[in-house]
């Protein structure tokens, strides 16, 4: 329990009050029966956002090409990279696959780079899924 005690202090024909303070049932450790201190916060964690890597369809670049693309840096078997390859032909796009944002946006520079290197417009771009 806190108490205030006030009085008059005379200095030099200034009178100031002050107020003394004492603590007479005030223990520190006590939580007054609250577990707030003992509470544990739980994060509040969200999954990064995903990203589609995808390949944009063109009428310059081989198909054979597109599907050593899917193997070599999407890791698909070589019936996977077909199909994709032919939504890619037919529907004008095709997801090569989901990713965090820095792995989407690693493997769009090394595709768009290696396709430049072999002559090829075929372009590859990432979307927020």
């Amino acid at each position: 329990m806190l108490e205030l005690h006030y009085y008059w202090h005379y200095v030099s024909a200034v009178n100031i009050l002050c107020v003394a303070v004492t603590m007479s049932d005030f223990d520190p450790l006590d939580d007054n029966g609250d577990d707030l201190a003992t509470k544990e916060a739980k994060p509040q964690l969200q999954r990064p956002p995903l990203y589609k890597v995808i390949l944009l369809n063109d009428d310059f670049t081989p198909m054979d090409f597109v599907i050593e693309i899917l193997m070599d840096f999407f890791s698909m078997p070589e019936d996977k990279a077909t199909q994709v390859m032919l939504q890619i032909h037919t529907q004008g796009v095709g997801v090569c696959g989901t990713y965090s944002k820095d792995v989407a946006e690693t493997k769009v520079v090394i595709v768009n780079e290696y396709s430049r290197e072999h002559q090829h417009p075929l372009l590859c771009a990432m979307e927020e899924v």
